[in-house]
């Protein structure tokens, strides 16, 4: 489109540049324009402020559907949950009433190995006396040994309890914890995305996708034309294009408007807009054309874009 505009103004910047005698670039006035796009292949649910509409950093301007993202920053939440309860657990130790259980169960044991020696002490007595067959010594000795087995597996249990968790365990929860915040962090700023507000004051430009239609991945949902004063963004020939120089002053004048502006010139483009200069002769080279941007000052914040302006070019 840009192109188009280019050939469109090329013909009154050739006679103006070789006809009467006068040096003057031709364009528009134009303001930044900021594009808003969509993050997620969703449906556009409301937009809440219509076209044309003044906006304020911040205002909502689409909000797309978020039943989807929603469900899945609940299951990350829950996650984070799990895994601070899990940390917690570690750090805290165990319940006092499961300690108390553990020396309960080791209580037990102990009693009840007294009394497997004691039975397997009669055992060797009886066995001794004839009274008593080998089978019956064999049966109280490993009944001995089993219990004797499971006060040692009682200690340990009593000792895991209140020796609390490994360092390394701990650590390794802690970094479970941390990715699990941060994928919540991450799933809450796509849901944050979803609602397009926006990012600069202005004038709310274009809204291209009504309620109900399904918006691409990175399809323009909205565009903001920026509070500001605007820009004439006209076409420099060729002729004067070593003679401009970024931050210069020259001279604006804008259709309908019979006072005239003075702007700085805020960019310029090295490229030209048409056929590059080592395709032409000399003689051609003069047609050539530079995109150039000159801001007006605060005095012309109240005119309107797209108006034709002139910026004359400065003396060779």
């Amino acid at each position: 489109m840009r192109a188009l505009f280019s050939l469109f103004l090329s013909l009154p910047l050739l006679a103006a540049c070789s006809g009467d005698g006068t040096s003057k670039a031709l364009g528009t006035l134009e303001r930044d324009r900021v594009i808003l796009t969509a993050t997620a292949n969703q449906i556009v649910r409301s937009t809440p402020i219509a076209e044309g509409s003044p906006v304020h950093q911040g205002d909502i301007l689409v909000v797309l559907d978020d039943t989807q993202q929603k469900a899945i920053v609940a299951r990350t939440r829950a996650e984070v949950a799990k895994a601070n309860a899990y940390l917690l657990r570690l750090t805290n130790g165990e319940r006092p009433e499961d300690i108390a259980a553990a020396q309960a169960n080791l209580h037990r044991v102990e009693a009840t190995l007294v009394e497997a020696q004691a039975n397997y002490q009669r055992a060797v007595t009886l066995v001794d006396r004839k009274l008593a067959s080998q089978a019956e010594l064999d049966s109280a000795l490993a009944n001995r040994d089993a219990v004797i087995a499971e006060r040692e597996s009682a200690r340990e249990q009593l000792a895991k309890l209140t020796r609390g968790s490994r360092v390394e365990d701990i650590t390794q929860a802690q970094a479970s914890l941390e990715a699990a915040q941060a994928e919540q962090a991450l799933q809450e700023q796509i849901l944050s995305d979803l609602t397009v507000v926006a990012t600069r004051d202005g004038i709310l430009d274009s809204l291209p996708y009504n309620v109900g239609e399904r918006v691409p991945m990175s399809g323009i949902v909205a565009a903001i034309q920026a509070e500001m004063a605007p820009f004439a963004r006209v076409y420099v020939p060729e002729p004067y294009r070593v003679a401009m120089k970024p931050g210069m002053t020259l001279t604006v004048h804008v259709d309908g408007v019979e006072s005239s502006f003075e702007g700085k010139l805020r960019w310029i483009a090295t490229e030209p807009s048409f056929t590059p200069y080592y395709a032409l002769n000399e003689q051609d080279r003069a047609r050539l054309v530079y995109l150039a941007e000159v801001l007006l000052p605060e005095s012309a914040m109240t005119l309107p874009s797209g108006v034709p302006a002139q910026v004359e070019m400065p003396h060779e």
